[in-house]
Order: structure tokens, then C-alpha cells, then sequence
């Protein structure tokens, strides 16, 4: 993390690609657009993404998406927050969904997993950064949010670390825990034996009980004094893949640190069936009462 906020993070060339849908409220696009390996002088990456833009004129406020664990064997183009892009560019907001580093047609990076995903909150920074100097796209450059969902709750809490005042704001929903050394012990530790986990990390840094200070560098809770936006998280009382205790300590651990954070309980899962129009909806206001035309 500290690397990560010392890091020159830099982003742009927003390049308009296939129209995947058009309807009377939004234009949905594939999107390319320039990231870093990690800031300015590493190596450049071109990541790809979807892109909707209301239909107006504008200037439009703007949120960033950044989506869950998907295997990225798998994963495909603007998978994993499809309803919350098309609710948000329904309510005037242009959505640019990342897909990451290493996802759907971006550019690998071979240090990603070494790096514990710190890159993919780089690439959520260079969306930012892709939408104030697009001259496609007509967006508020004072007026762009950070949205992560489950990892990419941890991604949001990343780059609102490393790169404070940059985002008007920060949502994450069914966020993974602002603690590495927790989301090892419920995603990777059950995966593998213990001796097959130590021989992946060899060379690199030790598990979280042999390195307890590198797990802790990697994790957002310790650098949530740099926060200066408000955040809004939002949690399933009934999560069973990032357990409600979570969301609490790390609001917690926000306010203690002086963070605006706000935290609201739904009754619903990790994936948010019957609770999304209403959180949603929460979602929408706090976004317009943060980010004022």
C-alpha cells in the first residue's frame, strides 16, 4: 500500500470501441484505455472494460465500477456489475466498468497476484483519470466515484487510500474485509493445503502468521486516516461470503480513523437479490447528495 500511494498512478487515452446496446436513456460501449503497471515509468497495460453514457449532452457525473472475484480464465468482458452500470446511466450517470488487469482483453500483468491485486485498484485510478481527459465522453471532473463490489469493495478502500481526494466518493457493497490476512484465511487458505499455499508464496513473503507486517502493508484498514471522501458501504445480513462482522469492523475502523463512513444493513445474500432496487436506490442518493451538480 505504501508503494501504492508513493506510486505516480496515471491513466487515459479513452478509446470507444462496439456499441453493445442502445436505449432511450444510455449508449452502452466497449472501451479501452490506458494503466500502468504501477505508475508512471512501469510498464504500460491497456485495459478494457464497458462504458455507458447517458443519453444528453452533459457534463454527466461519472462512477467507476469495480467488480468481484470472477476466475479471470473465465471472465468476460463488463461481467459482474451489469444491473448496477445499467441502473446508474439510467439516473444520468455515466458508468465505466474496469475489467482489471489480466481480465477479458486487458493486458496481463505476471505480477498480479503477487502484488495481492494493489494493480487493480491502479486501473480503477487510470478510469478516473480516463474519463476527466476523454473527448468522447462529456464528464464532471469533480464529480467521479469510486463503486467496488465485494473484491472490488477492497479495491475502492485501495485507491481511496493511496490516492486520497482523487474519487468525490466511495461505495462498496458485500465488501471483502479491509485486512488481507482475513480474506486469505476465508478464499485462499481452504483451497489448498497448507504446505501447497507456503510453496506458492515462497520467495515473495510468508502466510499471514509468519508475515503478519507484509499482509498488514497490503491492506487498506492501516491507511484509512488518508481517506477524505465519504464512503458508503452497504452489507446482507446474511452474507455468507464475506461475513457481516467485516463490513462492521471496517466502518468501524473508518470512523475511528475520521472517515465520513456510513454503513447499511440489508436482508439479503452476497448477491443481492431481493434488497438491489432498494440499495440501489440508497446507493443513488448518497451518490447525489455527495456529488452535487
Amino acid at each position: 500500500m505504501a508503494a501504492l500511494a508513493q506510486a505516480d498512478l496515471t491513466g487515459g487515452d479513452l478509446r470507444l470501441g462496439t456499441v453493445r446496446e442502445r436505449t432511450p436513456a444510455y449508449t452502452s460501449y466497449d472501451v479501452t484505455f490506458a494503466s500502468t503497471t504501477m505508475g508512471r515509468g512501469t510498464e504500460p497495460l491497456r485495459i478494457s472494460g464497458v462504458l455507458n453514457v447517458p443519453t444528453g449532452r452533459g457534463p454527466f457525473p461519472a462512477v467507476v465500477l469495480a467488480h468481484g472475484y470472477i476466475d479471470p480464465a473465465y471472465y468476460v468482458r463488463g461481467q459482474g456489475m451489469t444491473r448496477e452500470r445499467g441502473f446508474l446511466a439510467q439516473r444520468g450517470y455515466v458508468a465505466l466498468h474496469v475489467d482489471y488487469r489480466n481480465h477479458a482483453e486487458s493486458t496481463d500483468d505476471p505480477r498480479v497476484e503477487q502484488a495481492v491485486r494493489l494493480g487493480y485498484a491502479a486501473d480503477a485510478v487510470a478510469a478516473l483519470h480516463a474519463l476527466r481527459t476523454s473527448d468522447d465522453v462529456r464528464v464532471d471532473p469533480d464529480r467521479i466515484a469510486l463503486f467496488g463490489r465485494s473484491m472490488g469493495g477492497g479495491v475502492m478502500m485501495k485507491a481511496l487510500a493511496a490516492e486520497p481526494g482523487l474519487f468525490a466518493a466511495g461505495v462498496g457493497w458485500a465488501s471483502v474485509s479491509s485486512l488481507e490476512a482475513d480474506n486469505f484465511a476465508q478464499f485462499q487458505r481452504p483451497d489448498a493445503p497448507l504446505a501447497e499455499l507456503k510453496a506458492g508464496f515462497r520467495g515473495r513473503h510468508g502466510l499471514p502468521a509468519e508475515d503478519p507486517e507484509f499482509w498488514r502493508g497490503v491492506s487498506p484498514r492501516p491507511l484509512f486516516g488518508d481517506i477524505t471522501e465519504p464512503v458508503l458501504m452497504v452489507h446482507g445480513r446474511v452474507d455468507d461470503t464475506c461475513p457481516p462482522p467485516w463490513a462492521r469492523a471496517t466502518q468501524r475502523a473508518m470512523t475511528e480513523a475520521g472517515v465520513d463512513a456510513t454503513l447499511e444493513w440489508y436482508d439479503d445474500g452476497h448477491a443481492f437479490g431481493p434488497a438491489f432496487i432498494a440499495a440501489m436506490d440508497r446507493t443513488v442518493r448518497f451518490l447525489d447528495a455527495r456529488m452535487p451538480a
